[in-house]
């Protein structure tokens, strides 16, 4: 079993930051790549940040230059942190951890529960 909890959202002002964490727990040793994911109200779920066991990193347009990932793999735990926040940054952002062999993702994703960011005007 792998157990993916985050946290960190929270209501924050345009303009303002937040980092999201998200810890992992299980049977973990085999994914070696995690993904941020967000989901705005009435929208599908998009990729906003992935990163790699070797450190490669892969950002969303929309994210480019205010989004950055990072983990620290002493505590099993991935870092989403958000600067220069927008009300289109709005949603529920999710932990995903999943097994990469090259390009493709092998077996299954798992996800966390999701932690919410709204970001007033």
């Amino acid at each position: 079993q792998v157990q993916l909890v985050e946290s960190g959202g929270g209501l924050v002002q345009a303009g303002g930051s937040l980092r999201l964490s998200c810890a992992a727990s299980g049977s973990i040793a085999r994914l070696n790549a995690r993904g941020w994911y967000r989901q705005a109200p009435g929208k599908q779920r998009e990729l906003v940040a992935s990163i790699t066991s070797d450190g490669s990193t892969n950002y969303a347009d929309s994210v480019k230059g205010r989004f950055t990932i990072s983990e620290d793999n002493t505590k099993n735990t991935v870092y989403l942190q958000i600067n220069g926040l927008l009300p289109d940054d709005t949603g529920v952002y999710y932990c995903n951890a999943y097994m990469r062999l090259g390009s493709l993702r092998v077996g299954p994703n798992y996800w966390g529960q999701g932690t919410q960011v709204t970001v007033s005007s």
